[in-house]
């Protein structure tokens, strides 16, 4: 017989399996009650390993981002300068924080990484900083970025020609090149807060060597940018008068912290923050920075609003030269005592802000809390209290007058009110707030007279020349804070921004050693040290901290904010951010950063 007929007949052949035909055998014995229950149980069972199998394989399945995705972000103005040099608005800011990146990022909890730097070293006396480039740092173009265009950058920066708003980050820096991929950074003098300054976006030297100084502005890579950052500009829509209405950014996938997994950015500049949330609202845009608290709650409840701690300080700050009767403390202290945080806070800034009795921003008073809790200005007294205030000025001698109900001191030479004005800038937030701090004043017995300016008429009639009995004003301390224009002596009178005229020897001194020291320890006690005699001595009502809003549509993860300085700090780790995911075994994610957060 032929093989091939072998096989044939196999396969042609009954197969009989004795369990199989037994089995059969007894399922037809079943009545017809019995056989839907044995079905039943056996669906039962098969659904339960079906399920079992499924929930041990979830186990061990964890969601991971992949790259993919649009974002399409709308933003208030129009920039002009993409470019780290001269950026100076808002859109500008964001677009350069985009495109470029520096020797290091800043992390959102404020830490320094390398960026385009692979290392770099600190001199232990503070004065030099070597960075050596990667090997990998490429421009958007594909020019490697080398130590010269590390120095053409800083001494762009440099100068006067260029007008450039970073020129005094950089004055006195002497910046030298050892080899293409390494540079040294020389101070003359210590100054802690330089590190920051290394975070600025570098330039392609090979783009911008052609041009003097004072025609940077007018140079079209301002708008067709390029820059080495995690995304790189695809292309630019104009108007029919050639402004940018819609930029598109797309990954860069040669990034040197890796490639961002959102593909694409779109972003639309409108004319004002009214027709940025009707954007919003016809899902045109899909978010928007830096709205304003009265309009959050216009935003559309499908997306996610996210808030993080600006590093800014509101407060008043008493000017004890112009008005004598600010120089006794018990009053600087009972003005104090009265005034209602919480109610600035609820119907000011809707929700959006801290209370606080420190001038440092949030997260870094939590840090250095005051050792004097009992004083005023410590951390632990948010309360009104108008039976201490009162107390205060009667135990200095103050009395009500019956008539007026305004506190008066006698004295051998006659009598003095308690009177005095409240200046402040015409900007909502600003002007409600000294509505309700002038009715506590008020309640407590003194005459007040609140002042309303232009911001611009402000600064150039008010605050340079400082005329004015308290000043309710905010300052911007920043991420690594430098506190020393705003509080050292030195600094009392124009151009320097110590607008409370302070003068304190200690605090002077422990403003000097947080700016040279290269110890981290000595300056936290130097921090500490300054925090409590600031709280001891009242020279300013600290009242609130406001926070930065930010609309995100809820398919996007990953996103960090941490404490912001400008609206451009959203964007610190944009690299991480994601839409997509995917699902893969544990074992085979690289590690616990890899892994999706659930923050949808």
């Amino acid at each position: 017989m032929e093989p091939q007929n072998n096989i044939k007949q196999i396969f042609a052949r009954e197969r009989n399996v004795k369990g199989l035909d037994r089995a059969q055998r007894m399922f037809n014995a079943f009545s017809i009650t019995e056989k839907v229950v044995f079905l039943v149980f056996t669906g039962l069972f098969v659904f339960a390993v079906l399920s079992l199998t499924y929930k041990i394989n979830s186990s061990y399945m964890v969601k991971v981002p992949m790259r993919g995705g649009e974002l399409v972000e709308g933003i208030v103005g129009t920039p002009r300068f993409i470019n780290p040099l001269l950026a100076v608005s808002d859109a500008d800011r964001d677009l350069t924080a985009l495109v470029y990146s520096g020797l290091l990022r800043i992390t959102p909890d404020g830490k320094f990484i390398p960026d385009l730097a692979e290392r770099y070293v600190i001199s232990p006396d503070g004065l030099s900083y070597t960075f050596v480039i990667r090997e990998n740092a490429f421009f958007h173009d594909g020019k490697h970025v080398t130590a010269d265009d590390v120095i053409y950058t800083v001494t762009k920066a440099q100068e006067s020609s260029l007008k450039s708003p970073r020129r005094i980050n950089w004055e006195g820096v002497v910046v030298e090149k050892t080899n293409d991929r390494e540079i040294i950074f020389k101070l003359k003098q210590p100054y802690a807060p330089f590190i920051v300054n290394l975070a600025m976006g570098i330039i392609p030297k090979h783009i911008w060597k052609n041009y003097e100084g004072d025609q940077f502005p007018f140079s079209t890579s301002n708008i067709d940018a390029t820059g080495s950052g995690p995304f790189e500009i695809e292309s630019v829509e104009r108007t029919g008068d050639g402004i940018p209405n819609q930029i598109t950014l797309i990954a860069n996938a040669k990034y040197v912290l890796g490639e961002p997994y959102i593909q694409k950015i779109v972003l639309k500049f409108y004319q004002n923050e009214i027709s940025l949330l009707d954007a919003l609202s016809d899902g045109v845009i899909e978010s928007a920075a830096n709205i304003r608290p009265e309009m959050a709650d216009k935003v559309p409840p499908r997306l996610n609003i996210l808030r993080a701690p600006l590093t800014r300080v509101f407060g008043i700050f008493f000017n004890q030269n112009e008005r004598e009767l600010l120089a006794h403390r018990e009053i600087r202290e009972a003005l104090a005592l009265v005034i209602d945080k919480e109610s600035i806070i609820k119907n000011v800034l809707h929700g959006y802000g801290t209370p606080t009795n420190s001038p440092l921003p949030p997260t870094l008073s939590e840090k250095y809390p005051n050792e004097t809790t009992e004083n005023i200005n410590s951390s632990s007294t948010l309360d009104v209290n108008f039976d201490k205030a009162t107390n205060l000025l009667k135990v200095a001698g103050w009395k009500k007058n019956s008539t007026t109900g305004i506190y008066e001191l006698k004295n051998k030479s006659g009598s003095t009110t308690l009177a005095l004005s409240l200046s402040t800038a015409n900007i909502s937030e600003l002007v409600n707030s000294a509505r309700i701090i002038e009715e506590s004043w008020k309640k407590l017995g003194v005459k007040i007279d609140v002042r309303i300016f232009e911001p611009s008429d402000l600064n150039q009639s008010v605050i340079r020349p400082r005329k004015y009995d308290s000043l309710l004003f905010g300052i911007v301390t920043g991420r690594n804070p430098d506190l020393y224009p705003f509080w050292h002596s030195s600094q009392r009178n124009d151009p320097g921004l110590n607008i409370a005229l302070y003068t304190n020897a200690k605090v002077d001194k422990f403003l000097e050693t947080m700016r040279t020291t290269t110890d981290l320890i000595v300056a936290d006690e130097a921090l500490i040290g300054f925090k409590k005699e600031i709280a001891n001595d009242t020279p300013a009502i600290f009242i609130w901290s406001p926070d930065f809003i930010y609309v995100l549509p809820k398919k996007v993860a990953g996103v960090s904010l941490g404490e912001i300085t400008t609206p451009s700090d959203r964007f610190l780790n944009i690299y991480k951010w994601y839409i997509k995911t995917d699902e893969i075994w544990r074992i085979f994610a690289k590690n616990e950063n890899d892994l999706a957060k659930n923050d949808r």
